[in-house]
């Protein structure tokens, strides 16, 4: 038994020495490694749709039709109506590394082509049937080049190029293995014309599969063209972007946080109109999202970046699907910047509510509003039941003077949840802790970012009882405690004492307020806490801070809440992406009540 193991350990160490036996270096053979080029540019179908059609549209072409066979795997066909090629460079067209797009390292460090490696139509050539088709405006007729013996000859066609790729991975029948079912190849076909159709909008794009027409996309202005391929919850629940810092734009349309979805299946991003799926671009998308957006809901948008093609390498990998920028912070804080710019406009109305939205949805930001905020009678709002607001110095103009307000003027509130107000488009419903719940969020971001975070010493502080782990958590994390205006400290070894809470707060439940930060730092760390998640943090001191449910309020309070809504950035959200209020037009209320039939 023991001679056995000794002898099965052995056996590896033998096969270990005969592979690395000494061989020869030797140059290989071109047909390998074009396949080698190959398996990192063809992946799937998909893959030699990209490739054609972004040729097509360097050459020019207004427009572009792909017809697919059993998904792409038996037959693609790609005809563009470009500037074609001349019959003399169709065989440079199929070798490697042969382009027209680039000459010079200058030229590779400044892009502005879709394609540029030179490497595309030899890679698909060496594992597939390919035969191209070209005709220049000047030439009298087509000539035709088949990729398996580079013979040429004339043919009929007109202006334009027509590249065939049929039998994909027939050389390589391993590589078929791997791919999906017909259905599955055919849609990843078809979303790859849209991602590319998507930055292109004055081409129009046909894609056929056998012989059934499965898109059609006519010329169209770029708004029209993204909002047709995006989701259709997107049109309604969208706001626009459109910023530039010196050689730096991005424009384009970011979703509101009502319409995320649980994948990231509609998330379209583009630099100098090439699709990229790029970290720090997602990143900055997401973290502009932070404050609205929580848990694993996705974003959706499509967004497009112009930038100088100097300040970003497109040659990062043979896919081009990844870029590189020589400044990826500043590309990062910008693009962070400019969706945040358009999420957080106060809230505001359309001229006319959509058909079918039951909150509002708007194209852009507007100036900011410039209404008279009654202060003092809305921090009554975080002050004991039955406070009454008051007003020093200031006296609070007439409910009248707000009737064209955003929000309008307040009439009741329902079942001491909703704040039900009338503007001149109808009625407006607020959520009033979803509300005050962003309000507070903000004030006490302005606050922590001034370090000036007020503390309202309590005149009996709090004592509670508490287990060992929150009374060790509030020793260790005194500091940060205080930076956030708590003063919270172990009173004995089972309990704890509150002394004071950031004044925005002052009506807050201590107690429950005390154990969720301390379950947050516990979580984070002191340190994080107060730098990389300092957000959600203060978004739990704003939520039991918040108004609560059956709290009644004053119609003075119920105003200077609308008010203040209107001055705070992404009031149209709380801290978790739910919208707070929602307007139901007039003409609303005539349906719901069958007027005028």
């Amino acid at each position: 038994m023991i001679r056995e193991r000794v002898a099965a350990k052995a056996r590896p160490c033998s096969i270990i020495r005969r592979m690395s036996s000494r061989r020869a270096i030797r140059v290989l053979p071109d047909p390998l490694v074009s396949q080698i080029a190959a398996g990192e540019v063809v992946e799937r179908p998909a893959s030699v749709v990209k490739e054609l059609v972004e040729n097509a549209l360097d050459a020019g072409a207004t427009r572009i039709e792909v017809r697919l066979e059993g998904g792409g795997i038996r037959r693609i066909v790609v005809s563009d109506d470009g500037c074609g090629i001349e019959r003399d460079e169709l065989p440079l067209a199929l070798a490697r590394h042969a382009t027209s797009k680039i000459a010079t390292l200058q030229d590779l460090e400044r892009v502005a082509s879709l394609g540029f490696r030179g490497e595309a139509l030899a890679a698909i050539a060496s594992v597939a049937r390919v035969s191209i088709t070209s005709r220049t405006a000047t030439a009298a007729h087509a000539w035709r080049i088949d990729a398996e013996n580079d013979a040429i000859e004339p043919a009929a066609g007109g202006p334009g190029t027509r590249v065939e790729v049929a039998d994909l991975f027939f050389r390589t029948p391993a590589r078929r293995k791997f791919l999906r079912a017909e259905s599955t190849e055919l849609a990843h076909c078809v979303t790859q014309v849209e991602r590319i159709a998507a930055a292109h909008p004055g081409v129009e794009f046909n894609v056929w599969h056998d012989g059934r027409a499965v898109l059609a996309l006519p010329a169209a202005t770029l708004a029209a063209r993204a909002l047709k391929l995006m989701p259709e919850e997107f049109a309604g629940a969208q706001r626009t972007v459109d910023a530039r810092a010196g050689p730096i734009a991005l424009a384009g349309w970011v979703g509101l946080p009502t319409a995320a979805r649980a994948r990231a299946d509609a998330q379209y991003f583009y630099v100098n109109g090439r699709f990229v799926r790029d970290k720090v671009l997602a990143h900055a998308v997401r973290a502009a999202y932070a404050d609205v957006l929580h848990g694993q809901s996705q974003p959706i948008y499509a967004l497009f970046l112009t930038i100088d093609p100097a300040r970003v390498d497109v040659n990062v990998h043979p896919t081009k699907s990844e870029v590189r920028f020589r400044d990826p912070q500043a590309v990062h804080q910008f693009v962070l910047h400019a969706v945040q710019a358009a999420l957080a406009p106060a809230a505001q109305v359309p001229a006319a509510t959509p058909p079918a939205q039951l909150w509002p949805a708007w194209r852009g930001a507007q100036p900011a509003l410039a209404v008279e905020q009654p202060v003092a009678a809305y921090l009554t709002l975080a002050a004991p039941e039955g406070a009454l607001a008051r007003e020093t110095g200031t006296t609070l103009r007439p409910l009248e003077a707000h009737t064209d307000s955003p929000l309008g003027v307040a009439l009741a509130q329902l079942a001491g949840i909703y704040i039900l107000a009338q503007n001149r488009h109808g009625l407006v419903i607020v959520d009033a802790h979803a509300a005050h719940e962003r309000i507070v969020y903000e004030k006490l971001k302005r606050q922590f970012e001034a370090r000036e975070l007020p503390q309202q010493r309590l005149l009996i502080p709090q004592m509670f009882a508490a287990d060992a782990l929150d009374v060790a958590t509030a020793e260790e994390h005194a500091d940060t405690l205080a930076a956030i205006g708590l003063d919270l400290a172990p009173a004995s070894p089972t309990q704890l004492v509150l002394r004071a809470l950031p004044a925005l707060l002052a009506g807050a439940d201590g107690q429950v307020l005390a154990r969720a930060v301390l379950r947050d730092l516990r979580q984070y760390g002191g340190s994080r806490v107060l730098t990389e998640r300092r957000d959600e943090l203060l978004a739990t001191l704003a939520c039991h801070g918040a108004v609560r449910a059956n709290r009644r309020l004053t119609i003075d309070e119920m105003n200077a809440l609308l008010r203040e809504m209107e001055a705070t950035e992404r009031a149209d959200q709380c801290n978790h992406g739910r919208p707070t209020w929602v307007q139901l037009s007039i003409g609303d209320l005539d349906r719901l009540f069958l007027r005028g039939r």
